[in-house]
């Protein structure tokens, strides 16, 4: 069951995502949340408190989900099946459902200003690098974590790049297919994987 801190810290990502950073108040999650006016400030008192916590709930849905991942992987998988998993993670990002790949755009920029969402992004992408590095390795591939990390920053540059820019744009500069941009992705980053071309 979601504790009613976890609850505002999910409707502030969704602030985040529709509304983006200005639109983050503490009303406004009172609001999304359907809990009485200052709710939210009684938990997090300030703006900082706010958007620290929402990045440090992030952190934590980041790790639940690489757990689950990682829970769910089978042995013997192969590299081409844990190259698959970029295009279908680059459309869900995407296509499926943007709020989270939104809201964290938002604290990446709110995180050049604020140490406290900083240091909670941090230690999601050391966590997302150490897991992408480890599915990577059941694969039989010497991927780093170095490598993983690499990896979801192209993987962040990309998915906010197919959001954000117009179709014409996109097939100008060949991004147009997010299937082959999501392998493309993977082959570019860990040592060891061949594309399909190569």
């Amino acid at each position: 069951m979601t504790s009613r801190r976890d609850l505002l810290c999910d409707c502030a990502i969704s602030v985040l995502a529709a509304e983006g950073g200005r639109g983050l108040t503490h009303r406004a999650v009172d609001r999304a949340a359907g809990v009485p006016e200052g709710t939210t400030k009684n938990y997090f008192p300030s703006r900082d408190a706010l958007l620290e916590a929402a990045a440090g709930r992030m952190t934590a849905l980041h790790a639940a989900a690489v757990r689950r991942l990682r829970e769910t992987t089978p042995v013997g998988i192969s590299p081409a099946q844990v190259a698959e998993l970029y295009p279908a993670l680059l459309r869900r990002a995407v296509v499926e459902d943007p709020t989270q790949l939104l809201a964290m755009v938002e604290l990446y920029l709110e995180a050049v200003r604020r140490p406290g969402v900083r240091a909670a992004l941090g230690r999601m992408a050391v966590s997302n690098a150490a897991a992408g590095a480890g599915l990577h390795a059941a694969a039989g591939l010497s991927s780093t974590a170095r490598d993983a990390g690499l990896l979801d920053a192209y993987f962040l540059g990309v998915a906010v790049s197919l959001l954000a820019l117009p179709a014409e744009a996109l097939g100008a500069v060949g991004l147009d297919d997010p299937h082959a941009l999501g392998l493309g992705l993977f082959h570019a980053a860990v040592p060891g994987s061949t594309s399909p071309a190569g």
